[in-house]
Formats: C-alpha cells, sequence, structure tokens
C-alpha cells in the first residue's frame, strides 16, 4: 500500500511508522490520520508484527497536533466527517483499545496537542533531548479530544496533570522524565537506535506474553485489585494456551534461547 504522508519501514517483527509532514511540522489532517489509521490496522492484524515505534520526520516536531491550517480552510465539520469512520481515531492509535502489541513513541521535536496525545497512547515514551510536550488546546479555544484530558490523569499525578491541562504550558523532555512521563532521553541521533534498542529487548520475550502484560495491565485498570487478580483476561487465556508457552521453560531447561513463534 502507498502512502503519501507517512512512511513504514519493516524490520522483521518490528515496524517503525514514521510521520512525513515535516513542512507542517508533522501536524495531522483527516488525509494523514487515514494513513496512519490504516497502518496500524495492518500492524494489528499482521501476525509478524510484534512491536511497533511510531517517529516523525525531521529534527522539529514529532507532531503539532491537528491541522489547523487546513482546519480553518476547510472547516471543523470537514475534520470530524475526515476522523469519524477511523478506527483507531485521531492519528489511528488515539482511539485504538483491541490491539495489545506494544508501542514505542520516539519524540524527535514538539509534541503538542494531538501529537502529545499520540505519545501517550503508546507504551514507552523515549525522547530527544530536545523535545517539548504541551497540551495548547484551551489557549486556542479547543481542548485535548483526542483523549489527553483522560490519559494524563492517568499517567501521571492527578494535580501535576491539571497543571498542563488547565494552562496549556509546554515542558522540556528533562521535566517529562522527572514526573514520569518518558522512560529516556537521549541525544536526537540517537534516538531511533535507542528505540530500536527497546524494541529489541521486547522482542526477547515472547510476544503473547507481552500482550498478555500489555492487556491485563489496561483493562485492569478499571477493575479493583481482587477483581483484577481474579479475572482471566483473553490474552492471558491466548499466552497460556499458546506454543511459546512450553518453549519458554523448555529453553530455559536446556540452556539456550527460545523460539518465538507468537503462537
Amino acid at each position: 500500500m502507498g502512502f503519501q504522508f507517512i512512511r513504514i519501514e519493516k524490520k522483521e517483527h518490528m515496524w517503525i511508522v514514521t510521520i512525513n509532514r515535516p513542512e507542517v511540522l508533522n501536524s495531522l489532517h483527516p488525509p494523514a490520520c487515514r494513513e496512519l489509521d490504516e497502518a496500524f490496522n495492518e500492524f494489528s492484524a499482521d501476525p509478524e508484527a510484534w512491536v511497533g515505534i511510531l517517529t516523525a520526520a525531521g529534527n522539529k516536531a514529532f507532531c503539532a497536533g491537528n491541522d489547523l491550517k487546513w482546519q480553518a480552510e476547510h472547516g471543523g465539520e470537514a475534520v470530524r466527517e475526515g476522523l469519524k469512520n477511523l478506527k483507531g481515531g485521531f492519528g489511528g492509535i488515539t482511539a485504538r483499545f483491541d490491539c495489545y502489541k506494544p508501542l514505542i513513541a520516539a519524540v524527535n521535536g514538539l509534541a503538542l496537542g494531538g501529537g502529545f496525545e499520540l505519545a501517550l497512547a503508546c507504551d514507552i515514551i523515549l525522547a530527544a533531548d530536545s523535545a517539548f510536550f504541551g497540551l495548547p488546546e484551551p489557549r486556542v479555544g479547543l481542548m485535548p479530544g483526542a483523549g489527553g484530558v483522560h490519559r494524563l490523569p492517568r499517567q501521571i499525578p492527578y494535580h501535576l496533570a491539571m497543571g498542563l491541562l488547565l494552562t496549556g504550558r509546554r515542558i522540556t523532555a528533562k521535566e517529562a522524565f522527572r514526573i514520569g512521563l518518558v522512560n529516556e532521553i537521549v541525544p536526537f541521533e540517537d534516538l531511533m537506535p535507542a528505540a530500536e534498542r527497546w524494541a529489541g529487548e521486547i522482542l526477547e520475550c515472547a510476544p503473547l506474553s507481552v500482550r498478555a502484560c500489555k492487556g491485563a495491565a489496561i483493562r485492569g485498570l478499571g477493575l479493583t485489585l481482587d477483581q483484577a487478580l481474579r479475572t482471566e483476561f483473553e490474552e492471558v487465556k491466548a499466552m497460556r494456551e499458546s506454543e511459546d508457552f512450553i518453549e519458554g521453560p523448555k529453553a530455559f531447561a536446556e540452556k539456550r534461547k527460545p523460539q518465538w513463534k507468537g503462537r
């Protein structure tokens, strides 16, 4: 499938999805969101895709959010119409709740508005030391409607989250790391090697075990601890019924590296 606004690179079980609109700070209009949605639909359905990395072209911006210039030209209704049938919502992942394959955000610059919301929808966030994060929507008469108002208070302490939401201010990568939003900060030139290093470590684990961990963690957030411990989640059941569930202990006993099949 050919894309105009994104690039996809596949390295065995790793996918690298790159937003490719650097001329507009990698902001997203409906056509770009549609391409990202199609890409992540394919990633989700591909049994050979085990981990994904989301990044962007250039060294200025990861994603500046919704393309406000496009919206000003075409109207808010055109934006709503362009996004309403996307399975994964804005950017293809902010409303995607049925894919438990791990996603890594490699934030190469500004992550503002919807761009920050894309990062928040990922499981691991890596940032170049030049990156900034923020949800400035209230400063332009909007709100972070692609999950930011809901994800941020779930991922950092309430008062820190509200301080960002209610002021629309930006924070540096260093500050984002300090408050627990970012896993690692590296120089810009080391960002993609770091992302692939993290992906490589994930790929050392059984893919269905990784999905079981993510699925149970996310689904369990909406339950009491007692309920979560007593629930057998679908992803955990799939792990226990897999060939890899047998391969792992067998490889350990035989003192060899396991050969994961993802089934």
